[in-house]
């Protein structure tokens, strides 16, 4: 096996660096993954992730996972409903609708991403994770690199994969191709408790999702299993609008007045999201990288997941291409076909890169498709079978 005896640094523990351990551990490869966390309960995990059998579920069920995931997903949470601005139901899958089975080619089951993560944590080996280990530069040393970490401590590796996300700070080791905006800003919440403050939007998820469109905006909700509710906005603005738009991010009342001026043409149903203090609110412009992006393969180092080919979330293919990239990377680097481990890697990139162009121009037709005049008829066509 290539990798064999050497030392393979994965930097990020989100799914797809926590899945790419996993399957190299079964291959009796030597993993470090290096995460900025504190620990695993550090922080809120994000929102509700939609697994897809040819890519997120392929990869855990490789991973020897599938068991576990049908422990903690959350059977119905898939279900969909489409409203107008006006929260006016234009479209519903929760009546009627059979429940999906596994191995069904459209069955996209739930989780969150909390639970998600916590299944491939306690699958890998003891000490697999580097906590507080947030990366602060790397350097060629001989044969390897060292790994210089904010807290002070360094690692030696003879490879790193880069799945530090979005933001990925060991990108420009492999690429200095620059992301592009794609001008649409998400301002994304979680409410804590959303029974009790959110009971009226609360009760409309039903435990499934809601995406209202109209007049080139978009909310889209989705309930937790923790009982919480996550909101994402999305308009159409400049890319330097989070310094110049003078909202102050940290304050809800200061996003909240922005709110009623930017969806003032939407129904006053909607300011219930801002209802409570026990909240946060993120504002996320969206991002993605030229659909014919390529560059020239190194030998002991490259991309994975966002760090790699980040794009906007509205076709719901970001954890699915990460895990995806996880399971096409460990079997290119324990392919005994391959006679270096550059050669694995180059045919790990030319597959991923080939790939994710076709899911990023997807999602950016759906993201314009989304923000325009037209968007409410569009979705409600795809959902009801047109093209």
């Amino acid at each position: 096996m290539l990798i064999k005896d050497r030392k393979v640094a994965i930097v990020g523990g989100g799914p797809g660096g926590l899945t790419l351990a996993k399957l190299l551990q079964l291959k009796g490869a030597a993993i470090k993954i290096y995460e900025r966390d504190a620990d695993r309960h550090a922080r809120q995990q994000g929102a509700t992730l939609d697994l897809h059998d040819e890519s997120g579920l392929k990869a855990l069920r490789h991973a020897g996972l599938i068991e576990a995931f049908k422990k903690h997903y959350r059977p119905g949470a898939d279900k969909l409903i489409v409203t107008d601005k006006d929260l006016n139901t234009r479209y519903t899958d929760h009546d009627g609708r059979p429940e999906g089975e596994f191995g069904q080619e459209h069955f996209r089951p739930e989780i969150d991403r909390g639970p998600l993560r916590d299944i491939l944590i306690n699958s890998l080996a003891d000490g697999t994770i580097e906590w507080d280990s947030q990366y602060a530069s790397a350097q060629r040393v001989n044969s390897g690199w060292q790994i210089n970490f904010k807290n002070g401590k360094t690692a030696n590796a003879d490879i790193i994969i880069a799945a530090d996300g979005a933001n990925s700070a060991l990108r420009h080791l492999v690429s200095d191709i620059k992301p592009v905006y794609s001008n649409v800003t998400v301002i994304e919440g979680n409410i804590y408790n959303a029974a009790v403050n959110v009971p009226v939007l609360n009760e409309r998820v039903n435990g499934g999702k809601i995406f209202a469109l109209g007049a080139e905006k978009t909310i889209v909700l989705s309930a937790k299993g923790d009982g919480a509710l996550s909101f994402y906005t999305g308009t159409r603005e400049a890319e330097d609008w989070l310094t110049t738009s003078g909202i102050d991010f940290k304050d809800k009342n200061s996003v909240f007045a922005w709110f009623k001026t930017r969806f003032a043409d939407w129904s006053t149903q909607w300011h219930e999201l801002f209802a409570t203090d026990d909240m946060y609110v993120v504002p996320r412009p969206m991002y993605h990288y030229p659909i014919d992006q390529h560059w020239e393969t190194q030998p002991d180092i490259t991309l994975l997941g966002d760090a790699a080919h980040r794009m906007p979330p509205y076709a719901g293919e970001g954890v699915n291409m990460a895990m995806l990239d996880a399971l096409e990377l460990a079997e290119a680097l324990t392919d005994p076909a391959y006679v270096s481990v550059q050669q694995a890697i180059a045919a790990y990139e030319k597959q991923m890169l080939a790939r994710a162009a076709e899911v990023t121009a997807l999602t950016l037709e759906q993201t314009e498709s989304m923000h325009s005049p037209g968007a409410l008829e569009h979705v409600l066509n795809l959902w009801n079978g047109g093209e």
